[in-house]
């Protein structure tokens, strides 16, 4: 394909008014103009529907997401029918996903500690939400005092979701009932990370057989080994996301797998770099090869081409994207001089 669409996701305290597209030019990586397709408040993740004719974004009320069609050549989108609890306030969750059947989006809501699965109607309105709420605290005072529930990510057969809290220092797996939009706890329910690691996002490997969490607190990345059968986890070994030789303060935020497999990429807030670890087939373990600036402040999000032959890297507090070239043996990433203008850029979506 001569170009790919991207939407992207801001917050909207600054000059950022919602959710925008840009395309990448797939021959040299160049960015359009960002263009707003759609004004609302601080829509700091976005996610499609398995068919991607709709797009979902985190909403500060009780509905905890909008959603929108998506036209796919241009990237307007139009909104779909509103549930009556998008016009009551509440605090947003931090992330989302959609189930493969369409039926279930499931929300994160970091502030409020609780995991919540949503039906989605044949228009796409979203029912009340079907809330699970965590109990604990970890060992950080001001960052794990309560649950905060961080992500949700669907396994691969669509019959779990994994669902890590930074604040309780657990990673909970849950049986998901799509036609009801219902989640129970996974036997076992969780297992626990480091003592104030903090995870943040989760990834499966290509296999299936292996999954990531990327450690918002430590800087770490965990391999765990998956089991599908009772979506259970066990934990392997861990690596830092940064250099032995950094010593300044650093969170992690994103963590991406190839679409190759090969490959797991993170983020670092602080050293504000991209780091990449080669995965091993058998295993699944993860051996650091580089860590390279990720050409801004605060590399909050980043995503790859579906062709695996791009990076594109979101900042939250220097604005702007910037691209780089995926080496497609070795992974490792070159950065190009296409950038493009977005303040408070934070999510970033391919769509083809």
């Amino acid at each position: 394909m001569p170009v790919h669409r991207i939407f992207l996701g801001t917050y909207t305290k600054n000059e950022s008014r919602g959710i925008y597209t840009v395309t990448l030019d797939s021959q040299t990586g160049a960015l359009s103009t960002p263009l707003l397709v759609a004004e609302t408040p601080n829509p700091a993740w976005i996610t499609f529907s398995p068919d991607k004719k709709s797009l979902y974004a985190i909403h500060e009320s009780q509905a905890q997401a909008v959603g929108y069609a998506v036209d796919g050549t241009d990237g307007r989108l139009t909104p779909l029918p509103r549930s009556p609890l998008a016009d009551v306030k509440s605090p947003p969750p931090s992330h989302l996903a959609v189930d493969a059947s369409g039926r279930t989006l499931l929300a994160a809501n970091y502030g409020e500690g609780y995991v919540a699965a949503i039906a989605i109607g044949a228009d796409g309105e979203l029912s009340a939400p079907n809330v699970i709420r965590h109990e604990g605290s970890s060992m950080d005072p001001k960052r794990q005092e309560k649950p905060h529930v961080h992500s949700v990510t669907l396994s691969p057969d669509n019959r779990h979701v994994i669902v890590g809290d930074l604040g309780v220092d657990k990673i909970f797996s849950y049986a998901l009932d799509a036609a009801a939009a219902q989640l129970s706890p996974a036997n076992p329910p969780f297992v626990r990370t480091a003592p104030g690691a903090g995870p943040r996002h989760f990834k499966f490997g290509g296999d299936g057989r292996h999954a990531y969490a990327i450690n918002e607190l430590n800087n770490t990345v965990t391999a765990y080994a998956y089991d599908a059968k009772n979506g259970a986890l066990t934990s392997r070994a861990s690596v830092s996301t940064l250099p032995s030789d950094v010593t300044i303060p650093n969170t992690t935020a994103e963590i991406r797998v190839h679409p190759n497999g090969k490959f797991v990429y993170g983020s670092n807030r602080g050293h504000d770099s991209l780091v990449l670890f080669a995965v091993d087939s058998a295993s699944g373990a993860l051996t650091f090869v580089e860590a390279v600036s990720s050409g801004g402040k605060t590399p909050r999000n980043f995503a790859l081409s579906p062709d695996g032959a791009w990076l594109v890297c979101g900042h939250q507090d220097s604005g702007g994207l910037t691209v780089f070239n995926v080496h497609p043996s070795t992974g490792r990433l070159t950065p190009t001089n296409a950038t493009a203008r977005l303040p408070m850029c934070v999510c970033i979506l391919f769509y083809d």
